[in-house]
């Protein structure tokens, strides 16, 4: 049933139809890129074309864009390596912006989160699917795979050295609580792709565990209070959302949401009831603003709880046309931010 909002919408949705299957388009050639490195044709000039390629997906509709690619992230095709550095790279791209980084430290930044496992993406695609505990030459190649991809990005060519000393060091662990402006270049950028290169990788299902949720996620990373004094985690939570749009929430009448897009503040996005208390399907979606009151969040869920799939181009189109209108949608934590 389409949705009443969605009703006689103008001829301009036929870009957010496309969306998804850009995004897809993307995943799959960085896929490509990763896991055949040595055949492709001038590897540098394709790494930009893909980094412009998703800086255009993510101007068009950030909110849309993180929808996307969380809901990419926990149902991908291609393999977890791809789809974890492109998780990665956009959240890279989004988090240079709102931290005023440089355009030639957030290019570094970006490329190097796209590449920073290209020294095992065969073995990370390898793990993800295996049950069992990795054996002993598996943890030698993933401690060994930071020199291996600077070495392999040596020899394809890659010059810029800022991007070569973050994918060497992006396991380095890099003090928290020094102001971001007072780090050298590397280390500012070690700590960026740190912070999200754990994220990522628990928001993301494997066969050895289900992936959390997003709000578990953080947790797992600071604990039950985030630190202001803490830049980067402040800033991806400040970002995007305790709950990103893409992820899935309990609501406290028991219904099943998904998020659509991000609110005014961390922990009060806009979602689309999808499941209501006894399981059935809503039909159609029903929406709520949930800074205004109820139903609120309960908890967030991780996508293994939730067996239904989405028509995402729905989802996103919905989005936007309920976010008309209503101002300050974009998260902005104005005070220290707590974990409800």
């Amino acid at each position: 049933m389409t949705h009443p909002l969605l009703q006689g919408a103008p001829a301009r949705d036929a870009e957010y139809e496309d969306l998804l299957s850009l995004w897809s388009d993307l995943e799959s050639g960085l896929s490509t890129l990763l896991a055949r490195p040595l055949q492709v044709q001038d590897f540098p000039a394709k790494v930009r074309q893909l980094d412009g390629w998703l800086q255009d997906l993510v101007a068009h509709d950030i909110d849309a864009a993180l929808y996307l690619m969380f809901q990419l992230a926990t149902t991908s095709s291609v393999g977890y390596s791809a789809s974890h550095a492109l998780v990665c790279g956009t959240l890279c791209h989004m988090m240079a912006h709102e931290l005023s980084l440089s355009g030639s430290e957030r290019d570094s930044l970006v490329r190097a989160a796209l590449t920073m496992n290209i020294g095992m993406t065969a073995l990370q695609d390898e793990l993800a699917e295996q049950r069992e505990r990795p054996t002993g030459p598996q943890q030698e190649a993933i401690r060994q795979h930071p020199q291996d991809g600077l070495a392999l990005l040596n020899r394809l060519f890659i010059r810029d050295e800022l991007w070569l000393d973050v994918v060497g060091q992006h396991h380095h662990a890099v003090p928290e609580h020094v102001p971001l402006r007072e780090q050298t270049p590397v280390d500012r950028l070690t700590r960026i792709l740190g912070t999200i290169d754990r994220y990522a990788a628990m928001i993301s299902p494997r066969k050895s565990r289900a992936g959390r949720s997003a709000t578990d996620s953080v947790r797992a990373i600071v604990g039950q209070e985030v630190d202001r004094r803490d830049e980067v985690t402040y800033t991806l939570i400040r970002l995007v959302g305790l709950c990103p749009p893409g992820t899935f929430v309990r609501l406290d009448n028991g219904d099943t949401a998904v998020v659509l897009r991000r609110g005014d503040s961390a922990s009060h996005p806009l979602v689309a009831s999808v499941l209501d208390a006894q399981g059935q399907h809503c039909s159609p979606p029903t929406l709520h603003h949930t800074s205004r009151g109820k139903p609120g969040i309960q908890s967030a869920l991780a996508r293994a709880a939730v067996t239904l799939e989405l028509d995402h181009r729905t989802m996103v189109r919905l989005g936007w046309y309920a976010a008309q209108g209503h101002s300050g949608l974009r998260s902005l934590v104005s005070g220290p931010a707590t974990l409800t």
